[in-house]
């Protein structure tokens, strides 16, 4: 019975995978990041990045659910104050700027609303949720910090798709493991956390 129920589960997948639709294209986004620390021991503001790449899609037709991943450039940062603190300040460490640069890899369990009676051929609503891993490249500013190799979040958006190529989405993305730590006080780190607007446009 149970190798029955294995097969009957076998063959919906693979009927499903085989009438799934890929797409992909180029993507662009603007992202307003901050850190949040460890410990409340220095003060930190958002700034402003970017991002872009490219992003597939690969959606069952019929039930809206599918998934999507990318392979994207990831620049984002921000402003952090070590001059509050003397064990930053005596080596003339003030407001600092900090950023790093990223390869992310987001993968994403997406729903797109598809039964609008033929409306969804001009405008289609979605969301999307599932992790992200980055794969820091490099970074920048004068700051008295270490970097892992990367670092994993979980992005959440919603967004639409306009006349079957053109996707417009707002996401936020919560850091779960640090990316930015100082050198003197060694267990003393911070994630990143930011919202981002994506446009895509899907061949």
């Amino acid at each position: 019975m149970l190798k029955k129920a294995l097969a009957i589960i076998l063959l919906a997948v693979s009927a499903l995978t085989a009438s799934a639709e890929f797409r992909w294209g180029p993507q662009v986004g603007y992202n307003y990041s901050d850190f949040y620390w460890k410990q409340d021991l220095v003060s930190s503001k958002g700034t402003s990045g970017f991002q872009a790449g490219l992003v597939g899609e690969v959606m069952i037709p019929g039930i809206g659910f599918g998934i999507d991943f990318g392979l994207l450039y990831n620049m984002h940062g921000g402003k952090v104050d070590f001059g509050e603190r003397p064990v930053w300040s005596t080596d003339g460490y003030g407001n600092e700027s900090v950023w790093l640069h990223q390869l992310s890899v987001p993968l994403h369990l997406r729903f797109k609303y598809t039964r609008f009676g033929g409306l969804e051929r001009t405008i289609a609503p979605f969301a999307y949720a599932g992790p992200e891993f980055n794969f820091t490249l490099g970074h920048g500013g004068n700051a008295p910090l270490e970097y892992p190799a990367g670092s994993v979040g979980v992005q959440v958006g919603l967004g639409a798709e306009l006349f079957q190529r053109l996707q417009v989405s707002l996401s936020y993305t919560w850091g779960l493991t640090y990316e930015i730590r100082t050198i003197k006080l060694d267990n003393f780190s911070a994630r990143s956390q930011h919202w981002g607007v994506n446009v895509a446009w899907f061949f």
